[in-house]
């Protein structure tokens, strides 16, 4: 269901009550003068043509204010019109022209002034009128005798009668001379409806005149007229607009009652209803009821176009009149607000639909014009001339204000506003410090561009002048420098990308591992195997005297080691210790004998081999981060060990594990949440070779006792 949104008659009721009104008799029009002028009104309408303002040489008349009155046309007592009454004011405006020779001449010259300046004035006063859908223009001679010329006195008033209107028109009216000496005088008045005069016995239409409701509901607005059944009426919307005629927008003949809906993107401030019973000479009684409404000036910017025309004009387009000032501004290359040039160019007052120019030299694609509303906000910006100047180019605008004495300051429009060219000596305070820093940087530079004539000049007058300097030479300049510095960033970033190249390569590789231990039987031989292919899945790289026979056949137990262990290093890796009962007794012998001790070995005996080096290490302190022990718990006790070697990580396997994965893998590549299932596959790995192992090498007892008896030998 509709909610009331406003009800308002077809008028809009703007004008005070008017109780009674004068009758005039007769359809002809009338004028009559304030005594002492006498006046006279030409037969018919003239054409309305204002033409141009001209000079006055000597006084004359011109209207100064304009009335209006409303009266009553009546052809019989009940069969009555509505009508303006006009009452213009006129004054005497412009002064005698004083002769060159009357100083030559004496009183001879102002005797043959004499009679021109006792003459009386004559003029004709036009009276145009405007209602929609009629308009009129009367011509009326008026003259003053000499008694009542006075410059810049007012001489009395001429009344018109009169104008018919419909009920709740809206009439303006305009009043000049002919020739015009002054712009012409104005005035629009919203005329009553029937409701707001007690004239129903006297005006015929307001008997059966057809009333209308504005309703809202929703995006909806809805026209009701409320008028009897099979009572027959003509509906029309047109557009009011003060600048140029009206224009009509919608017209239909309906039959009474009815329900208009429009859509509230349709509403616009000067959208107006007219509506008329379908009658012969009926009264036509208009109303425009969204002049106040905050959605319709909402759609009125909407609907609205700026165009901007080759050269230097521009166009508004819009269907009604704009509260709205024009601008200028300059809309740098980099982004940003474009930046308005008022001052030093003043905004001007924005006509719709009509073509218009701005005081410019020469154009630019920087160049932007603005709508600015009543109530300072942007509300349409274009920038079209870039379509036939091309595209927006990296130039500085310089303003130049110019004052009394010949003083002259320049500054530079930057997004932080326009920086004033200072000299380098000049002293200037720390909010400014930044943008000082630019403008000093180039403002030599840019004075030089500005007098060697590299600059474009856009606008000048007597208040100042719009340069716009080519900045691409600078621009270059730091470019190249910018350019230089990616060059040094990217050379930097790719030698760190080479570096964490090969740095995940290893990573993905493994990490490298030398597994040492003695040879004390197969069967311990095939359980270090079994060690070495169950790392070898976690990934690691290892690296066990059991696959490279053939190499330490022909280098040598000490010579393949050496190679091992400095290449294991070198990567980052780790070199493994695996105690057992064997290794424990070579390390006591090497600790008790020396070097020598190890020659009765075999030549593939790589333990026995690297003791020369691992046993130095360890003495002077270079093990920990190199080396790390192991042993199985069910073949020797870790008190088994030489105390010389508890300088690094000795574990047990298979019950320590986890932690011995962790110490191979390093702390930067060690993943938690998988270490234990690693060390689940590895023990698993080992069950078959450690179950075969403990027959061969004699019971868990003798290989405590073995690992004992070489505890307590060290």
């Amino acid at each position: 269901m509709p909610v009331p949104w406003f009800l308002l008659s077809l008028a809009l009721g703007r004008s005070p009550v008017v109780l009674s009104l004068e009758r005039l008799a007769g359809p002809q029009d009338a004028v009559r003068c304030s005594p002492g002028l006498s006046c006279h009104l030409w037969d018919g309408d003239v054409l309305c043509l204002p033409g141009s303002i001209v000079s006055a040489p000597e006084p004359v008349l011109v209207p100064t204010h304009l009335q209006t009155e409303l009266v009553l046309r009546c052809h019989q007592e009940t069969d009555c019109e509505l009508c303006v009454r006009v009452v213009i004011h006129l004054t005497v405006h412009g002064h005698w022209e004083k002769p060159e020779d009357e100083e030559r001449f004496g009183r001879a010259a102002d005797l043959e002034l004499e009679e021109p300046r006792n003459a009386s004035l004559q003029a004709q006063v036009v009276l145009s009128f405007q209602a929609y859908p009629t308009a009129r223009c009367v011509l009326l001679e008026v003259q003053v005798p000499a008694a009542l010329v006075q410059p810049g006195q007012s001489v009395g008033s001429v009344v018109f009668d009169c104008f018919e209107a419909a009920l709740g028109a809206e009439v303006r009216i305009w009043s000049y001379t002919q020739p015009r000496y002054k712009k012409e005088l104005n005035f629009t008045q919203q005329l009553p409806d029937c409701r707001g005069l007690e004239v129903r016995d006297s005006i015929q239409s307001c008997w059966a005149l057809p009333w209308l409701n504005v309703s809202a509901d929703g995006d909806d607005v809805h026209l009701v007229l409320e008028v009897s059944e099979e009572q027959h009426f003509g509906l029309s919307l047109y557009w009011n607009q003060v600048q140029g005629p009206t224009k009509p927008w919608w017209h239909r003949n309906l039959t009474g009652p009815q329900t208009i809906t429009l859509n509230h993107t349709d509403l616009v401030p000067c959208l107006c209803i007219q509506v008329w019973p379908l009658k012969l000479d009926s009264v036509r009684t208009s109303i425009c009821p969204f002049r106040k409404d905050p959605r319709a000036y909402r759609n009125l910017w909407r609907a609205t176009r700026l165009q901007l025309l080759h050269p230097l004009g521009w166009r508004l387009d819009a269907p009604c009149s704009l509260p709205a000032e024009a601008s200028l501004c300059w809309q740098a290359l980099g982004g940003g607000p474009c930046q308005s040039l008022v001052p030093p160019l003043p905004r001007e007052n924005v006509t719709v639909n009509k073509a218009l120019d701005f005081p410019l030299l020469k154009g630019h694609p920087n160049l932007c014009v603005q709508q600015v509303s009543s109530w300072e906000k942007v509300q349409l910006q274009e920038c079209l001339w870039s379509d036939s100047l091309g595209p927006l180019k990296d130039d500085m605008l310089l303003v130049e204000t110019r004052g009394p004495q010949a003083n002259r300051s320049l500054c530079a429009l930057e997004l932080s506003g326009c920086t004033p060219l200072l000299s380098r000596a000049s002293t200037v305070t720390a909010p400014y410090l930044l943008a000082w820093q630019r403008a000093a940087r180039l403002g030599e530079q840019l004075l030089q561009d500005l007098q060697s004539g590299q600059c474009l000049q856009l606008w000048d007058d007597d208040l100042g002048a719009l340069w716009a300097c080519p900045m691409d030479k600078y621009i270059h300049q730091r470019w190249a420098l910018v350019w230089l510095a990616c060059l040094l960033f990217a050379a930097v970033l790719f030698l760190l990308l080479l570096l964490k190249k090969d740095h995940v390569k290893v990573a993905s590789r493994g990490r490298a591992a030398l597994l040492l231990y003695s040879a004390d039987n197969a069967d311990f031989e095939r359980l270090v195997g079994a060690l070495a292919s169950a790392l070898c899945q976690l990934p690691l790289r290892v690296a066990v005297d059991l696959w490279s026979r053939r190499e330490l056949s022909a280098q040598g137990a000490l010579a393949w080691f050496h190679a091992q262990r400095r290449q294991t290093l070198q990567e980052g890796g780790v070199v493994v210790l695996l105690f057992s009962p064997g290794a424990v007794a070579l390390c006591r012998e090497w600790l008790q004998d020396g070097a020598s001790a190890t020659g009765a070995h075999g030549p593939h005996d790589a333990f026995a081999a690297s003791l020369n080096c691992v046993l130095p290490d360890f003495m002077q302190g270079r093990a920990p981060g190199r080396y790390v022990g192991a042993y199985f718990d069910s073949l020797l006790r870790r008190d088994a060990v030489p105390s010389l070697f508890l300088a690094v990580p000795v574990l047990a396997l298979p019950s320590q594990l986890p932690d011995f994965l962790r110490a191979l893998q390093g702390p930067g590549l060690s993943h938690p949440g998988r270490l234990a299932d690693r060390a689940e596959q590895v023990s698993q790995a080992l069950q078959p070779a450690l179950g075969c192992c403990v027959g061969p090498l004699g019971t868990p007892e003798t290989g405590r006792e073995m690992g004992l008896e070489a505890g307590d030998e060290t």
